[in-house]
């Protein structure tokens, strides 16, 4: 059988030294080793050396000087006010983001900063790619909505990075599991989601589904608040009745297992869905089989979207106050940048959530 390709020696060699500049044990100004030096250790040659370097020279984090040898960048270090501020979204597109960067701009303006905007697709990938990138252009700060903020962060050596350059960054919507003392804007989705399933349990429901995102941290806590009231109402938390997706599966589980519910004849009078999205997604699959909501099954929301009003069904959701948050991301950020610290911080980390009553939800009670 052939052997299985690697990666290239000199991909290998420039991932190396990258990974050394930005966890900081290679330093602005540092000279890295000749390239003698990096092919007797790599065991390859000069050639392959010169190429790494050379695409880490066009990258933005090395310089050659002739006669003297290779150094890290000395522009690397931050240098000054730039007035730029970078916001890194998990999705553009997102019915979410358009008020929520509304909101991190009418601040930001006030102070005489721009904004540097880029989505990573919910990538953690890409996120550090960006990372990376907005390191060797210099921003004063950074707001970023982590992407699969769930599970830990694969690339939290870039972050340790921006710790060392000074450059403060600020989580919005989510937080990495071992970052959770990272400055932070948050919902209170736990509560959200415990406070649209308490209602529905109020309003005599016992076979509540729920279906949550279960890659980022606004559908972990989701879940648990889903249970938490389950739960306080001596009700079983049944993982059958739980329908978990990944971003990567978004399109197709959600709606899917419901479909694969009501041809089981599942029992299931309400259902808790991850977000406005989702759930005029899962009453058009009700539609389909003829199901009606709220007359057969109830049907909440979350986020009160535009989508919430403008569906077959106007929905019962938590609102979402996208403007607000934003603006609470860009005054601590800006706070920050100013040197305040987090004893002396005005601006509130947690969002309470509230809950909006519409058409979606009917009583079972006899």
């Amino acid at each position: 059988m052939p052997k299985e390709k690697g990666p290239a020696k000199y991909l290998i060699l420039k991932d190396d030294i990258k990974q050394d500049i930005m966890s900081g044990i290679i330093k602005p100004g540092d000279k890295i080793a000749s390239e003698n030096e990096l092919a007797l250790q790599y065991d390859v040659s000069r050639h392959t050396v010169r190429k790494a370097l050379s695409i880490l020279q066009n990258e933005g984090y090395l310089e050659t000087e002739h006669g003297r040898g290779t150094y890290c960048k000395e522009s690397l270090r931050t240098q000054g006010r730039t007035n730029d501020i970078a916001v890194i979204t998990t999705y553009i597109s997102d019915y979410i983001f358009p008020r929520l960067i509304s909101g991190i701009d009418t601040v930001l303006a006030e102070e005489g900063y721009s904004i540097l905007l880029k989505n990573t697709g919910n990538s953690q990938q890409v996120q550090q790619r960006i990372l990376e990138e907005i390191i060797a252009k210099k921003v004063d700060g950074i707001i970023i909505e982590p992407s699969k903020s769930e599970i830990f962060c694969s690339h939290e050596s870039v972050f340790k990075r921006l710790d060392q350059l000074k450059i403060p960054y600020v989580f919005l919507q989510g937080i990495y599991p071992q970052m959770k003392d990272a400055p932070h804007i948050l919902m209170d989705d736990e509560k959200g989601a415990y406070l649209l399933t308490k209602y529905l349990i109020e309003q005599g429901h016992r076979n509540i589904v729920g279906i949550f995102k279960i890659d980022d941290m606004q559908g972990g806590q989701r879940n648990k608040g889903y249970s938490k009231a389950l739960m306080e109402a001596r009700m079983m938390y049944d993982p059958e009745n739980v329908i978990l997706f990944h971003t990567e599966d978004r399109q197709s589980k959600p709606t899917g297992m419901i479909e694969a519910f009501i041809k089981e004849k599942k029992k299931m009078d309400a259902i808790v869905c991850y977000n406005d999205e989702i759930a005029l997604e899962i009453i058009q699959v009700l539609m389909k089989y003829g199901i009606r909501v709220p007359e057969d099954i109830s049907i909440t929301g979350y986020d009160d979207s535009i989508l919430a009003e403008s569906g077959p069904v106007k929905l019962t959701t938590i609102a979402h106050p996208k403007e607000r948050l934003g603006q609470m991301a860009a005054k601590l950020l800006i706070e920050k940048i100013n040197g305040v610290s987090d004893s002396e911080s005005k601006v509130e980390r947690l969002i309470e959530p509230k809950m909006v009553i519409r058409d979606s939800c009917r009583s079972r009670k006899v």
